[in-house]
């Protein structure tokens, strides 16, 4: 390897991509303090407006960045770019982020000398061909030395896969804390956003997707409204789910108080206008939408599921439900509704989880130590 070896992470997205982008686009500038060079290039359909998106936040990150136009599923035209790219960059770590480039990285190594890390964010999307895309992801892994898993249960599932132990290693995502630090209070907040001020505001951030389980949310916040409750639902993301969900809100008639936003380039100033972030998904890995929240000082209520136990300590950093339990949904919201004291307690000891355990720079000095165990 080079003095300073030179890391390239990998990954295929479009539309308006996902959580992991935060992560491996603010990668490279926090890994340069540990003696590592690293940039990103993602794979993107042609003229997807998520290329443009990448960009701004890329410069935003001084994350150097290349988009490679991908046509599909079979347009392995982009191997011969990884490829050229890796040489060209002089590639000594090739760091994959999902099943197609967990695919790419093994026929790269061929061709170029590299080492291989992927990173597992977890497989939370089920539909369409993504049952049949995690197969291809899990017969690639073993083929990578270094697996990086972001919650728990991905390491079960990388044991279950007679992965050596060496090989896997646990790393939770983390947030930058001065950039998700609270600035604004609560009323400034949605006065900047146009939320009322006097009705007490419950806002999630997510792609609209079953596993998300947003529908039920609305159900919940609705039997509030007819007890009498002033509440709002605000949700932010884009997903195949909008439509239906639309059409719902419209048919129960509550499109004033209960609204889709769509994506939100910088959704700092809306976890500060909320009084209350839900978070009620069937299946996670480790949701920055959750580190976001409780960077930021706002109050969360989320399933517990995959990592999100290692976040949130029931009645300590915030409240946990159970995954599809529609009665103790709205039953939390109401208890959160009822006792403000989360606003100070909850979040206090949220934010010091935060920053004790789950900043960005004690992520990347865990990755460094992996990096080093490749050279």
């Amino acid at each position: 390897m080079s003095e300073r070896p030179r890391i390239l992470h990998l990954r295929v997205a479009a539309g308006t991509g996902g959580g992991p982008e935060k992560t491996i686009l603010n990668s490279p500038k926090f890994i340069r303090q540990f003696g590592y060079d690293a940039q990103v290039a993602y794979l993107c359909p042609p003229d997807d407006p998520l290329a443009d998106s990448l960009k701004r936040r890329a410069q935003e990150f001084d994350c150097p960045l290349t988009v490679i136009p991908d046509r599909g599923v079979w347009d392995w035209r982009v191997l011969t770019q990884v490829l050229k790219l890796c040489r060209k960059e002089r590639i000594d770590i090739l760091q994959a982020h999902d099943y197609k480039s967990n695919f790419i990285g093994l026929l790269v190594r061929r061709l170029h000398r590299c080492r291989l890390a992927t990173m597992l964010h977890g497989w939370t999307d089920m539909s369409g061909r993504m049952p049949l895309y995690k197969r291809i992801d899990k017969w690639c892994l073993p083929g990578y030395e270094a697996l990086i898993c972001v919650s728990e249960d991905l390491v079960e599932e990388c044991r279950q896969l007679k992965i050596p132990e060496k090989k896997i290693h646990l790393v939770h995502n983390a947030i930058d804390t001065e950039l998700f630090k609270r600035r604004l209070t609560i009323d400034q907040a949605k006065t900047a956003i146009g939320a009322p001020v006097e009705r007490f505001l419950i806002g999630s951030v997510g792609r609209l997707s079953p596993e998300k389980c947003f529908a039920d949310l609305i159900d919940a916040v609705v039997e509030l409204q007819d007890s009498g409750k002033p509440v709002d639902l605000w949700i932010a993301g884009e997903g195949a789910e909008r439509r239906n969900l639309q059409l719902k809100i419209d048919r129960l008639g509550r499109g004033d108080s209960i609204r889709l936003l769509g994506q939100i380039s910088d959704t700092r100033t809306f976890y500060q206008a909320m009084n209350l972030f839900v978070l009620n998904s069937i299946r996670e890995g480790l949701p920055n939408v959750v580190l976001e929240a409780m960077s930021l000082a706002t109050p969360v209520i989320a399933t517990r599921i995959a990592g999100i136990p290692s976040l949130i300590k029931d009645g300590v950093t915030g409240q946990m439900i159970e995954p599809a339990d529609k009665i103790g949904l709205r039953n939390a919201i109401e208890n959160a509704i009822g006792q403000r004291r989360i606003q100070t307690e909850f979040v206090d000891n949220a934010r010091s989880l935060i920053e004790g355990q789950f900043s960005f720079s004690m992520r990347m000095k865990k990755i460094s130590k992996i990096y080093d165990c490749l050279h």
